[in-house]
Parts: C-alpha cells; sequence; structure tokens
C-alpha cells in the first residue's frame, strides 16, 4: 500500500458469539456452531430455509441512552463493538474528538426490522401516529456510521460505504488508504448488520439459501463441500482501530498487525454470480498493492458462503493466484453470512491466527467438492508460523475486494 504504514490498534466484535473479541475467538477455537432454527423464518410462508445464527441477547446499557434511543439493533452492535476496540487501543476522548480521527462503517441498508415495524403499521394501520421521531436515523443507509460517530464524538471524516456482503472489507480497505494518503491518522472502520427473514429470503428466492438442514441446523453452512447448499444468513458487527505506524508509535499503542495491501474491483458480467477473472485480479491486486509475492501468502481466509456457484469460482480464482498449496478456509460453517458485518468479523479472527499461530478449519467441510478439492483445505485446527493473510470479501451487485494483513514487524 503506497504512503504510510497503516496499524492494527484495536478490534472490537458482537458475533453470534456473543459480544467481544474473546467470545467470537473462544467460540471459533471451539469449533461451536451459533445456527439455530429461528421462530421468524417459521412464521413466513414459502420460506424453506428455517435457520440462522443470531446475537444473543446483550446489554447496551453501557451506551448513553440519548443516543442509544436513536439507534436500531445493529447500531447498538457497532457502538459495542466500538466501544471495546477504542479500550483495546487506548485512545481517549481528545484523540476521538480529533479531525484526523475517522470513521469508515457501512451497512447493508438501514435497519429492515425498524423498516418492516414502520410499514407494517402504515400498511395494515394506514397511520404514522404510532412512529417515533427517531424512526428515520434508525432506517438511515449510513444509520451505523452516524450514530456511532454521535456515540464517540467522531469530528473527522466519516463514511459509509455499502455493498452488501463486501462492505466490511471495503471500510477496513478504504478507511487503510485514507491513513496511507495522510488524511487521516486514525480510522474506526468496519460492518454492521442485524438479521430480518426478508435477508434469509432474498437468497432462498435466489435459490441460494441452505433448506436441507432445517432438522440439523449446527450441519449447514457446508463452505467447499460437496453437499452444500447455500447461505445461512447471521448478524453481528466487528470494528478496527487503524493508525498509522507513526501515530501509533509516538503514543505507545501496542500494536496488533498491519493492513498491507487493498483492492476492490467490479465485476460487470452478471449481479448474481461472481467470475473467476475479476475475484483472480481482485487478489492479484491486493498483494501487488502489498508488494508481497502469491508463494509469501501463509493463508487464505475465504468469502466462501456455501454456495455452489461462488465457493467454486473462489476455489478456481484462488489456485489461480496463489497456488493450491496455501491453506484456504471458510469461517462461514461456524457463525453463519453476517452480511456486511462478515468480512471484519473474519478478519479480527484471522489477525488472532497471526498472533496465537493457528489456522481455523471450515466447519463441516466433510467430503471437498472433487471441482474444490485441489485445494489445501484444512479440517482440524492447524498449528503453524503465519505472517500473511489474504481475506477475501465478494458481494452480489458484482463487487469484490481483498484484504492483505499481516503481523507486524518493525
Amino acid at each position: 500500500m503506497m504512503g504510510r504504514r497503516v496499524v492494527i490498534s484495536g478490534m472490537g466484535a458482537v458475533s453470534p458469539y456473543g459480544a467481544g473479541t474473546s467470545a467470537l475467538w473462544e467460540g471459533l477455537l471451539s469449533g461451536a456452531s451459533t445456527v439455530r432454527n429461528t421462530s421468524s423464518l417459521d412464521a413466513i410462508g414459502g420460506l424453506r430455509c428455517k435457520v440462522a445464527a443470531l446475537v444473543p441477547e446483550l446489554d447496551a446499557r453501557v451506551i448513553d441512552r440519548k443516543k442509544r434511543r436513536f439507534m436500531s439493533s445493529m447500531s447498538i452492535y457497532a457502538t459495542l463493538a466500538a466501544l471495546e476496540a477504542i479500550a483495546q487501543s487506548r485512545l481517549d476522548a481528545d484523540a476521538l474528538a480529533r479531525r484526523s480521527t475517522g470513521l469508515c462503517l457501512g451497512s447493508t441498508t438501514g435497519s429492515p426490522q425498524e423498516l418492516d415495524a414502520f410499514y407494517r403499521q402504515l400498511v395494515q394501520d394506514n397511520t404514522i401516529e404510532n412512529t417515533k421521531s427517531t424512526f428515520f436515523f434508525r432506517i438511515m443507509n449510513h444509520s451505523c456510521a452516524a450514530n456511532v460517530a454521535q456515540a464517540l464524538g467522531i469530528r473527522g471524516r466519516v463514511i459509509a460505504p455499502s455493498a452488501a456482503c463486501a462492505t466490511g472489507a471495503l471500510a477496513i480497505g478504504m478507511g487503510a488508504e485514507m491513513i496511507a494518503a495522510g488524511l487521516q491518522d486514525v480510522v474506526l472502520c468496519g460492518g454492521a448488520d442485524e438479521h430480518h427473514a426478508a435477508t434469509t429470503a432474498v437468497f432462498d428466492i435466489m435459490q441460494a439459501a441452505s433448506i436441507t438442514h432445517n432438522d440439523a441446523p449446527q450441519e449447514t453452512p457446508r463452505p467447499f463441500d460437496r453437499d452444500r447448499d447455500g447461505v445461512v444468513c447471521s448478524e453481528g458487527a466487528g470494528i478496527f482501530v487503524l493508525e498509522s505506524l507513526e501515530h501509533a508509535q509516538a503514543r505507545g499503542a501496542a500494536i496488533l498487525g498491519e493492513i498491507m495491501g487493498f483492492a476492490t474491483l467490479s465485476s460487470p458480467g452478471d449481479l448474481a454470480h461472481p467470475d473467476i477473472e475479476t475475484i483472480g485480479a481482485c487478489i492479484a491486486d491486493a498483494l501487488a498493492s502489498a508488494k508481497v509475492n502469491p508463494d509469501m501468502v501463509d493463508y487464505v481466509n475465504a468469502h466462501a458462503t456455501g454456495t455452489i456457484h461462488g465457493d467454486l469460482v473462489e476455489s478456481g480464482a484462488v489456485e489461480r493466484v496463489v497456488g493450491a498449496a496455501v491453506p484456504t478456509s471458510s469461517l462461514k460453517g461456524h457463525f453463519g453470512h453476517a452480511m456486511a458485518a462478515s468480512a471484519a468479523l473474519e478478519s479480527i479472527a484471522c489477525v488472532r491466527m497471526l498472533q496465537e499461530g493457528k489456522i481455523l478449519p471450515t466447519r463441516n467441510l466433510r467430503v471437498p467438492d472433487p471441482a474444490c478439492q485441489h485445494l489445501n483445505l484444512p479440517v482440524k485446527i492447524m498449528d503453524c508460523e503465519l505472517n500473511i493473510v489474504l481475506k477475501n470479501s465478494f458481494a452480489l451487485g458484482g463487487v469484490n475486494a481483498a484484504l492483505v494483513i499481516g503481523r507486524f514487524a518493525a
């Protein structure tokens, strides 16, 4: 990445494992699945997928009530994750208030839960009499970014990228680019989303949701597996504190890792299906941005959601650019697809893997698809030295993103 080096000084998470990066990491290490049968899906006629991975009930009272009243679930998730990341980074209120500190945080849409409640009242009762004045601030497309900025007192740049499944990776990459270019010294960045039946329904309508494991929810999704049958939706938030190396060192911050490279490219051929050429080019561009040769990559954290076409195309692109020998896995089998939050949560896991020298396997991978099995697909935790990780993220609409995350070396 051209310009200043960009390092990670804080991380925060809210996931189906609960609040905190420790809960996320310990849940992943245990191999536990968070996928469950979900009552909100049972009530929808024609919806075949009945499973999701949801965030357990959280105590949000740490957020000031006057700020919290403007927040939907996903803004609460994002704020809690941001507070954890800030605490770890040891940034104080004065540092957050400087114009050199920014925020890059996105979601797929505004709150689907709040939109649902509003339109049910409007359509069924033909009234808006009970609609609260805080409603709009929960359904804005930049609701998470606006609410977190207000809660934390951010005065610098506030940017809210929105590209569905690639949002978290875009936010991290854009935040890193702003720092590298000298436009900000610190950027809080990541993604957040909340689950709604409509999210699962979108994938079901497109024949891309998992529908064959409703009676055994922990057996799905199954990335790279011969018997994979689609996406399981989830929710949560992941937040990074990124800084220029000089800024972090000047204040004595502990450095957790480094964002070495980033790339994003569009696949204009098909809104619904990724293509191997663009994905391969995106991976290659990210490595070039990091000045990393393909043989230097120690691990690939795949986007792999468990769809037939998506996993196949990604596995081919990884083999073509990085090679078949590099260990490659997906974390979707553990906690589903958290949409805008997925890349941020998975990137947090990548940093922990770099720190701990462990590669997490793909949960539910029993029999690799013959078309994917050319890759090195771990089925158990691997202990090994890791220095450089490639994190892939691909979205409906043809938005592709890749991050290169490294162990920090002075």
